[in-house]
């Protein structure tokens, strides 16, 4: 019945045309009509009759000799549009079918004259995946059938999917004969995935559905092709718990007016010679003609009521095909307006001809078809691509259970690939029927989405849409769900502990505040009390024998560079600043030269007395007195004053922030800026403090009953084993505590000289002043001879 109406549609269309004043004026439509029966080779010879010319008439018009073929409208079946079109294209032959939907006819190469009214299947693949996609169902199943629009539908769909980010669960092909062990499999199939929403591509799935039904097989959402999505085969009550909720993509529904009335009208006499109209009024009405009737069947008296009759042909509620066959019929007559339109000398043809209207040549009619553009009333617009596929438009369809029991299907949403707005899917959700227990969408993802902070990682073996997550790594992040990679920060930022964004890194450095600062100042400001005191002490008993001796100006001298000693450490401690990086390290330098060079002196003048107790040496305290004393440890701290002056003029020390030391902080420091320069300035002390612990080494065991050479020699030694272990110790250590070891070799140099060369003497001052005499001092001397 619903063929019939099509055909019924296309003749419409022609009546219509040919009473349209504007449209092909003084030219008149005839047409053929076939019936394929369904069978490839019945349709394959209709076509090559149409071609090869024939004066059998099947029109009521009164036209002299055989009108020309310039084009044909069908056939509805991809595999029979395939073979017709194939040899039409030989002959430039235009053929716009109204249901073919294989995308393979888009080949302009294999079909030059193919035109259609539907969509192409990539179209409708593309729709399926974009409502897919509206719903986030990334983990779907494909079932689709044993034929071209099964199998190149199926390929399609794997494609679109891919381009996506989704993945085929499982994909099978059913069987043309659709056996039982092949149901089963494919049942076992379904129940087996994890995917909850099932796409099928087919148009008998009624042997599927009710193995389904027997093994209970529910809770799947199904998405309906075009070619299932609108047919009534399913739409039984049994089939509402199965099936109830299906999705699916239908054909442009659309209305034409006047053409019920034209259906309602067809009468047997009105065209005696056309036999289909016999054959389609014996069928409604369940009659036979009496030149065709037997004994004991109803006869037809052609008296019969259409209008009593309620069915698919007198139906124009949901014209979806036809309505395909009306856009079709008018290309043609539009196409063939523009050809008469031609103006002379300006036509699209070798030397600007145009097409002879006594004359027309089918391929003629291709070049016109392919430019085609206009508008029908039911507000459409139609044109083709450069692949003969008209713009992409379906009804998205929903599967609601009726009050009577059954499914009805009702309009949900549109898919416009053309649509101005830019968007493609237009859904209304409240009015989506969901067969489920939630009444929610559910939910088809082989692995869960991966949220911000974290990334995907495939698992070995599956699909894409199968994967674990990942945290990110220190110091990346992903902001974005399912994020595939991490990103870095940069490099003065670190991620969150969310991994989600990136923060500014934390800046360290040795403060005031911090605890480890605070012991070092503590210990700092110690230290120069201590000295202040020991300066106080010595400058209270400076006239004692033990002040005095030894030269107690280089001890007071000694006492100021530790008490600097100690003071510099302060500028090692706090936000790193230019002047504070220049400073720390010229200060510890010159310091600590005042300071060794004072004790080298101090030795010196303890081994110059010894010798100038002899005889031979009389003259030697003459040769080192109290002016070569400071001569000697001013040149000795110039020396070094001229290495910092050196280094800071070419390669100062500057404030850096190191971000190699602790990947997640920003180390503050003050970078050397010459690491020459540095080794230099460590060195030229290294060297002082090695021969004073030399030359108090060698007088350790000059006789005196205070000899102070002894206690220079443990001073030295404790001098040089701090500085030996600072090396690899600084070295090692990270960030601030580099700076923390640094700072505690100075202090522990500076309290180790302190100690050990001021408080032997601060004892014998303080608690045993009756050995602070002259005569207790050389007395062990008279002693020992």
């Amino acid at each position: 019945m619903s063929s019939f109406q099509q055909a019924q549609t296309m003749v419409f269309a022609i009546d219509e045309i040919n009473k349209n004043p504007k449209l092909l004026p003084n030219i008149t439509l005839g047409y053929y009509l076939y019936d394929n029966c369904l069978k490839l080779v019945v349709a394959f010879r209709a076509a090559t009759i149409l071609i090869s010319g024939t004066d059998e008439i099947f029109s009521n018009l009164n036209c002299t000799g055989p009108p020309p073929v310039i084009a044909i409208v069908g056939d509805p079946g991809s595999t029979h549009s395939i073979a017709v079109s194939s040899v039409l294209g030989l002959f430039r032959v235009p053929m716009i079918s109204y249901y073919a939907t294989c995308s393979c006819l888009s080949d302009r190469k294999k079909y030059p004259s193919f035109f259609r009214t539907i969509p192409s299947d990539a179209f409708q693949v593309r729709a399926m995946v974009q409502i897919l996609k509206y719903f986030g169902w990334t983990w779907v199943g494909v079932l689709y059938s044993d034929d071209d629009y099964g199998i190149y539908a199926a390929q399609s769909f794997h494609q679109e999917m891919q381009q996506f980010g989704g993945c085929v669960a499982f994909s099978e092909i059913m069987p043309y004969d659709q056996g039982l062990q092949d149901i089963k499999r494919i049942v076992a199939v379904i129940k087996a995935s994890s995917a909850r929403v099932v796409v099928i591509f087919s148009t008998d799935l009624l042997p599927l559905m009710d193995e389904l039904l027997l093994q209970n097989v529910t809770g799947r959402q199904w998405i309906a092709s075009e070619a299932w999505s609108i047919s009534p085969v399913l739409h039984l009550s049994r089939f509402v718990p199965l099936v109830g909720g299906t999705l699916g993509i239908a054909i442009r529904r659309g209305e034409i007016k006047g053409l019920r009335e034209f259906l309602l009208h067809l009468h047997p006499d009105s065209d005696p010679r056309n036999n289909l109209v016999k054959i389609f009024w014996e069928n409604m009405f369940g009659c036979k003609f009496e030149n065709e009737s037997k004994d004991g069947e109803k006869i037809c008296t052609a008296q019969e009521d259409l209008n009593s009759t309620v069915n698919e042909y007198n139906d124009v509620s949901e014209l979806r095909a036809s309505y395909n066959v009306y856009k079709a019929v008018y290309a043609l007559a539009h196409a063939l307006h523009d050809m008469i339109q031609c103006e002379k000398g300006r036509g699209p043809f070798s030397e600007n001809s145009c097409a002879d209207i006594t004359n027309l040549q089918p391929w003629q009619m291709v070049h016109y078809l392919q430019k085609v553009n206009f508008t029908t009333g039911f507000g459409d617009h139609v044109s083709f691509d450069e692949n003969g596929d008209a713009l992409a438009i379906y009804d998205v369809m929903n599967w609601h259970p009726s009050s009577d029991g059954s499914i009805v299907v009702r309009t949900v949403g549109v898919v416009n690939e053309g649509a101005q707005t830019g968007k493609v899917l237009t859904l209304e959700e409240d009015a989506i029927y969901w067969n489920f227990e939630t009444k929610q969408p559910p939910r088809s993802v082989c692995s869960e989405s991966c949220p911000p902070g974290t990334r995907r990682a495939t698992r070995k073996g599956l699909p894409v849409c199968c994967f674990d997550c990942l945290p990110c790594a220190d110091g990346e992040i992903s902001n974005i769900s399912d994020s595939t990679e991490c990103t870095v920060c940069p490099n003065e930022f670190w991620s969150s502990p969310e991994k989600n964004n990136c923060i500014l890194k934390a800046v360290e450095f040795l403060s005031y505040e911090d605890p480890l600062g605070i012991s070092l100042t503590t210990a700092s400001l110690l230290g120069t009390c201590f000295c202040a005191l020991v300066m106080v002490i010595f400058a209270h008993h400076r006239n004692t024998p033990v002040v005095r001796a030894n030269n107690s100006e280089l001890s007071f001298l000694l006492l100021l560079s530790l008490k600097l000693c100690f003071l510099c450490v302060l500028l090692f401690i706090g936000r790193p600043q230019l002047w504070t990086c220049q400073l720390r390290h010229a200060m510890f330098g010159i310091s600590f030269v005042l300071c060794v060079s004072s004790i080298l002196v101090k030795t010196m003048v303890v081994i110059a007395v010894f010798k100038s107790s002899r005889p031979e040496g009389k003259s030697a305290m003459k040769w080192f007195g109290a002016a070569q004393q400071r001569g000697t440890v001013v040149v000795l701290t110039a020396v070094q004053v001229v290495i910092c002056a050196v280094w800071l003029s070419t390669a100062s020390p500057t404030p850096y922030k190191n971000i190699l030391y602790i990947r997640s902080k920003i180390v503050y420091e003050c970078a050397i800026g010459s690491v020459t320069g540095f080794a230099i300035l460590l060195g030229y002390i290294g060297l002082l403090a090695a021969v004073s612990f030399l030359l108090a080494f060698l007088a350790r065991n000059l006789p005196d009953n205070f000899n102070e050479a002894k206690f220079i020699t443990f001073s030295m030694l404790i001098f040089c084993a701090v500085w030996i272990a600072f090396v690899p110790a600084y070295v090692s250590s990270p960030g601030k505590y580099a700076v923390a070891v640094e700072i505690f070799a100075i202090l522990a140099s500076s309290f180790g000289l302190l100690v050990a060369i001021f408080a032997p003497k601060c004892y014998i001052i303080i608690l045993h002043p009756e050995r602070n005499t002259k005569k207790a001092i050389m007395g062990r001397k008279g002693d020992n001879k």
